[in-house]
């Protein structure tokens, strides 16, 4: 009889997480660890991330942190390459980190274009270009990329935001493609409004009260409830695990219904 245990066993894996200082990063983050991979946070935010890393330490799993700024070539490569020679190798990439101006095009300023782009697309594409030849080199691995129900379908006031994940969507795709053949898996994970510090930001970007908004984000939903942090890490652990080593190029939305 299969022994599921053993099918998400991660030890030995190095699993590399950005945006892991909070949110579905570090529930993440939390998940993998508990399954036995060492989990590498990584975050702007120093202090959360040691905090963070610490944190699972501290309930008896592997973790550490690098700052590391997505938007950043210099600070990937660097990154990238320090993971890889102290560790051994990179098996998992999480590219999580990301964020949003709730705006409309017209309301929108470029640099805040520029920001999101960046980060939620750019930091994509530049993480993976760093990691991918490292994760060649340990044998392959599993690339799992955040992207949005909001990139399958469009949202109001958030151009910027459903234009840099609905990118996500297919770069994740054009990824599978290119490196299936040296056994590393790409899919994206498409969560709806999850409870985190990004969604409660949008409240005040809308200038509206927060508890009212979490309850709007929810309604509407066959699920009736927002998503938590570990509702999408769970999805993560299964792209990330053996259970899904047929799959590649694939969007698992996590949404509670949402876009049904």
């Amino acid at each position: 009889m299969l022994n599921t245990q053993d099918v998400l066993n991660l030890s030995g894996k190095v699993a590399v997480v950005t945006g892991g200082a909070s949110g579905i990063g570090l529930a993440t983050a939390e998940l993998l660890a508990a399954f036995g991979a060492h989990a590498v946070l990584i975050d702007i935010n120093e202090t959360a991330g040691e905090e963070a890393a610490a944190g699972i330490r501290g309930k008896g799993g592997a973790a550490s942190f690098y700052r590391c700024n997505v938007t950043s070539a210099v600070d990937c490569e660097r990154v990238a390459s320090e993971i890889g020679s102290t560790l051994g190798g990179i098996h998992i990439l999480f590219n999580n980190a990301g964020v949003i101006r709730r705006r409309t095009v017209t309301e929108l300023e470029e640099k805040d274009w520029d920001l999101v782009l960046d980060v939620s697309l750019k930091g994509v594409y530049l993480l993976s270009k760093y990691v991918i030849p490292i994760m060649e080199k340990s044998g392959g691995g599993s690339i799992i990329n955040t992207g949005s129900g909001w990139g399958l379908k469009g949202g109001d006031r958030a151009a910027a935001y459903c234009a840099a994940k609905a990118g996500v969507v297919n770069l994740t795709k054009a990824m599978a493609i290119d490196h299936g053949p040296a056994n590393i898996r790409v899919n994206c994970v498409s969560p709806g409004d999850t409870d985190t510090p990004l969604l409660r930001d949008e409240a005040k970007q809308l200038q509206q009260d927060e508890a009212a908004f979490l309850v709007a984000s929810a309604g509407g939903r066959p699920l009736e409830r927002l998503g938590t942090p570990r509702d999408i890490a769970n999805a993560v652990l299964f792209l990330a695990s053996d259970l899904s080593s047929w799959v590649t190029g694939s969007v698992l939305v996590v949404d509670g219904g949402g876009i049904a």
